[in-house]
């Protein structure tokens, strides 16, 4: 029970790694899928051959997020032999239409399971075809068992209940909902509070809700381009080397990564930290209210061929990067100014103690 408890206790770091694994799959199947659209110039499903082609392409990326994710899960928690159990349970699960939820169910089960079976004592003569021959076998059979007598449907109605109660956000719901999405993934960019927005993120694209994917695509990038800009605008306010950084922050957000804004965060996190979350949750509502759509589980503008109503997803950036840009020279102001008072204090205070 000792191992289970510390399996369960390590959820969050097993479900982080799968995701890790699963984001290139994410980000190839999107995008081709998207462009070869977009380049199709009918919104749907492309006519022509290569366009076609490249549109089947970028579905099969699609096909192998859920097995894959479920098998880095598990890998995270029993090793290679874990692979093969929950990949195909995860795949059973996505046929019954269990998805995102059914491959995390699948990655956990199926972990659990070949570590226990990875504990069974066998004489020295099987030991060596365990992991690659019986294992696998017997994890699969266990595994996807689970996932289609016992809990794949159950999930499956669950997934479509969340579906259907995402694509009716609208309105306050929407504003709340983007406020609070793109705060998480400003908060540690990157971390592991930004994962679980990204993990909403990713769960939206797979059952082809598309409103989410803009709101926290844009929140994504407006850390560091809100940053690079304020550098720009303010320029008197930062020094050279923060200006260098700046402006490679601001490629960084282009293309996504808003990891860019970490060292202006780590230098100074109650200053910063909380303007860069003011910027990414109005930016994350403004794509909201205007409707933008993102087909891809990415941010920045290296995603727009997968936008939908690409001058609302732009509006989103610049609205949201510039409120960013203007309040972090404010707070820096407000920090100056308390610390001012403070020295004041402090000397008048030690001015009483000389006399």
């Amino acid at each position: 029970m000792n191992d289970l408890k510390n399996i369960l206790r390590e959820t969050r770091q097993h479900l982080m790694t799968g995701v890790s694994y699963m984001i290139p799959f994410v980000i190839a199947g999107g995008i081709l899928l998207s462009l070869s659209v977009a380049l199709g110039g009918e919104g749907s499903v492309p006519k022509g051959k290569i366009l076609k082609d490249i549109f089947d392409i970028g579905v099969a990326g699609f096909e192998l997020m859920v097995p894959i994710l479920a098998a880095y899960i598990a890998f995270s928690i029993s090793g290679r032999a874990a692979l093969a159990p929950a990949a195909i349970a995860g795949l059973v699960g996505s046929r019954i239409g269990a998805g995102f939820l059914g491959a995390l169910f699948a990655g956990l089960i199926g972990g659990i399971i070949v570590f226990y079976l990875k504990k069974i004592k066998v004489p020295a003569i099987f030991r060596s075809i365990m992991p690659i021959f019986v294992i696998p076998i017997i994890g699969t059979f266990l595994t996807a068992g689970i996932m289609t007598w016992v809990i794949g449907r159950p999930i499956a109605g669950l997934t479509v209940a969340l579906t259907t109660w995402l694509q009716s956000m609208s309105g306050a719901n929407i504003v709340l909902l983007g406020s609070i999405l793109g705060m998480m993934i400003a908060f540690d960019m990157g971390g592991p509070v930004n994962k679980v927005a990204y993990s909403f993120m990713i769960l939206s694209v797979s059952e082809k809700v598309y409103t989410i994917p803009a709101m926290i695509g844009v929140a994504i990038c407006i850390p560091p381009i809100g940053i690079g800009i304020s550098t720009l605008l303010f320029s008197k306010k930062y020094n050279s080397e923060e200006k260098e950084t700046g402006r490679a922050a601001i490629m960084m957000g282009l293309v996504g990564v808003s990891e860019g804004a970490i060292p202006f965060a780590a230098a100074n996190p109650l200053r910063v930290i909380p303007c860069l979350m003011l910027g990414s949750a109005v930016g994350s509502v403004t794509a909201g209210i205007l409707g933008a759509q993102l087909k891809s589980a990415w941010g920045g503008l290296i995603v727009l061929p997968a936008v939908e109503n690409k001058l609302a997803y732009i509006i989103a950036i610049a609205v949201g990067s510039l409120v960013t840009a203007v309040a972090l020279p404010l707070a820096k102001k407000i920090g100056n100014k308390n610390k001012t008072v403070d020295n004041e204090d402090t000397s008048d205070i030690e001015l009483e103690i000389e006399f």
